[in-house]
């Protein structure tokens, strides 16, 4: 594996970044106080965001796996991919295809840095930093060119991202081109993305969360599900559509995550009492 990018650049300390606090959930470590204080900001006024994020985790390794074995995708573009875990894209292609190649894109530096550690020894998978609101940025990238054959159907994932792309963004063109441009102007037919954003059915509750993280430094957009549907109009959902992201083909059967914090573990199942957000998603694919 190698990069273009510089592996000591400044990380910041001065504010939570959402791999951190995200990565936290899944019972990372590569965390810092200020992390896991908005994380449990977040988890005061909304407990179920521990199971709704573990949800997501789980999500991944079926969308991946359907991917690879269904619809016989061999590359991945993973924007917004955070902290390694386990069961990371890669990790799940290359056990179902070992040849499938993985390009993970994220504006995180400590995500580089752990990036770099884990696939120091895998030829075709690269960790790249850009700003996934910034498509052209990640198209141009050397390692993007050198992996990803866009002349073949590719998985293109924003798993828990959608509600860091705003309507209106003070950088890039706002969520639909971050999302869609890809997908809808490079990619070839019957290339899918796999999307992923926290839902509520309740915009003003929605907008409480969205204040929290916007304050926080964290760009972040609540949406219904009525609002994500309209910013995938135009491809087509794979059965058994977009959903809340549990009942995606679930698998009493697939790999567990990683162990809870014990710090979190106050909040584990707080999602079958609390139904104010879930994670809200799906993978669909372009006619």
């Amino acid at each position: 594996m190698t990069t273009g990018d510089r592996a000591d650049v400044s990380i910041p300390l001065d504010r939570p970044t959402a791999a951190r606090a995200y990565g936290w959930l899944l019972g990372g470590k590569d965390n810092f106080a200020i992390d896991r204080e908005l994380t449990f900001q977040i988890l005061e006024g909304f407990p179920e965001a521990l199971d709704v994020a573990r949800e997501n985790r789980k999500f991944l390794y079926r969308a991946v796996r359907f991917l690879v074995e269904e619809v016989g995708i061999s590359q991945f573009l993973d924007l917004g991919c955070g902290l390694p875990t386990n069961q990371n894209v890669h990790q799940v292609a290359q056990k179902f295809n070992p040849d499938a190649r993985v390009v993970y894109v994220d504006n995180d530096p400590i995500v580089l840095a752990h990036g770099r550690a884990l696939l120091a020894d895998n030829d075709n998978t690269t960790v790249i930093t850009a700003d996934f609101r910034e498509p052209e940025a990640v198209l141009e990238h050397e390692e993007t060119k050198r992996l990803i054959d866009f002349s073949q159907p590719l998985a293109i994932l924003f798993l828990s991202i959608g509600h860091h792309l705003k309507d209106v963004d003070d950088v890039g063109k706002g969520a639909r081109y971050a999302l869609r441009h890809i997908i809808d102007d490079i990619a070839v037919p019957g290339s899918c993305l796999a999307v992923t954003q926290v839902a509520c059915d309740d915009p003003a509750l929605g907008a409480v969360m969205s204040e929290q993280f916007n304050a926080a430094g964290i760009p972040w957009q609540t949406r219904t599900p009525a609002e994500f549907d309209e910013l995938m109009a135009g491809l087509e959902p794979v059965e058994p559509g977009l959903v809340d992201i549990k009942h995606w083909r679930p698998d009493p059967n697939q790999p567990e995550l990683d162990p809870v914090p014990p710090e979190l573990y106050q909040y584990v199942g707080a999602a079958e009492r609390n139904k104010n957000i879930y994670e809200y998603g799906g993978v669909l694919r372009k006619p």
